[in-house]
């Protein structure tokens, strides 16, 4: 496996690792980031950079947009999706996205947004108790048709939940991506096994024609599993997946969690179904005292000017003076860092 992640794939390394956050919570009560920020998603559009990204206010997640003109400095816009108004709907507490539907799969490429039937799509995820990441999450579909990306739109029905899935994700589902290939769309998403720690999580794939109906592969087992002995033992979460066109290859930015370390993995595929993961971490933990000291993991990936800039969720201890911090993580601060394959100037 040395050689897997060596040689082939050497090319897409990210060993710069800017020492600030790009985005971080703002320790301000009622704000969608009161807490933390996580889940970054970084896309090209109307000559701009957009985060979508979400961000922990206590009570649960609320999705927001970030912009930039540089991919290193970022200005907040607003939040898109927010806690509802009927608290009778299945993502009242709140609502997380996961994936935007993209125009091409290319790594190379600038990844835009695509319009089907006028509309953006969206895929997220919603959890039915106030807490963090409380009960068993379920997938929903939202679309926009406003170019500013502000005015998001939520179908009333979840598109996927654990409740008819596979052993492995009966307590509840996680964050996914999804990709349209070959006339189909492919959503690689994880879940969880049981709803008490401790868990594990994979990565599983469903397809559909049509984006609201959804069929897992037959047998609905994962595709990318956990591995005894590894740094994703316990974890084979957050799917990134984007196609190396320099070796006509998947390639899935996830990440690994061993039961003390989140960090990035790196997976391959030729066909999206048949999935080889690296046995060392992409994107490790960092030293103690720095910011990604814990946790380094969901990642998102784009290439602008020969250089990859990968952003991802970092994790440490709290310290004095931070201006939030997660409950959860009985004082973690949490925030979006970035990496990238050349030094920025």
């Amino acid at each position: 496996m040395a050689g897997f992640v060596l040689g082939e794939f050497e090319h897409l390394r990210t060993p710069y690792k800017r020492e600030v956050p790009v985005l971080q919570g703002s320790g301000k009560a009622g704000t969608y980031n009161a807490m933390s920020v996580d889940c970054p998603f970084v896309f090209f559009h109307n000559d701009r950079f957009y985060m979508m990204h979400i961000g922990f206010d206590g009570l649960g997640y609320r999705t927001a947009l970030a912009t930039s003109d540089n991919l290193v400095e970022w200005k907040r816009e607003g939040v898109i999706l927010d806690r509802g108004e009927d608290s009778s709907r299945w993502d009242y507490v709140g609502a997380a996205y996961s994936w935007v539907l993209l125009e091409n799969n290319d790594l190379y490429e600038l990844p835009r947004l695509k319009k089907v039937g006028g509309k953006y799509w969206m895929i997220y995820h919603a959890y039915p108790e106030f807490g963090y990441e409380a009960g068993g999450a379920k997938m929903g579909l939202a679309w926009c048709e406003n170019e500013s990306l502000l005015d998001w739109h939520r179908l009333d029905k979840p598109i996927l939940s654990y409740e008819n899935g596979g052993d492995w994700e009966r307590g509840g589902l996680y964050k996914c991506c999804f990709v349209e290939f070959e006339g189909r769309y492919w959503m690689f998403y994880n879940a969880k096994d049981k709803t008490d720690w401790p868990w594990t999580e994979e990565t599983g794939l469903a397809v559909s024609d049509d984006l609201l109906h959804w069929t897992r592969l037959p047998g609905g087992e994962p595709v990318m599993g956990v591995k005894a002995g590894t740094f994703y033992s316990q974890y084979v979460s957050d799917p990134h997946i984007r196609f190396d066109s320099r070796t006509s290859n998947w390639v899935n930015f996830g990440f690994g969690f061993d039961g003390g370390h989140a960090q990035g993995l790196l997976a391959t595929s030729k066909d999206l179904t048949n999935w080889e993961i690296a046995d060392e971490p992409w994107i490790p933990h960092g030293e103690p005292g720095e910011v990604d000291e814990t946790h380094a993991h969901k990642s998102s990936v784009i290439y602008w000017k020969e250089r990859f800039y990968h952003f991802y969720c970092a994790c440490r201890p709290a310290k004095p003076g931070d201006a939030s911090t997660v409950a959860e993580g009985e004082g973690e601060f949490r925030c979006i860092m970035l990496r990238t394959s050349s030094p920025l100037a």
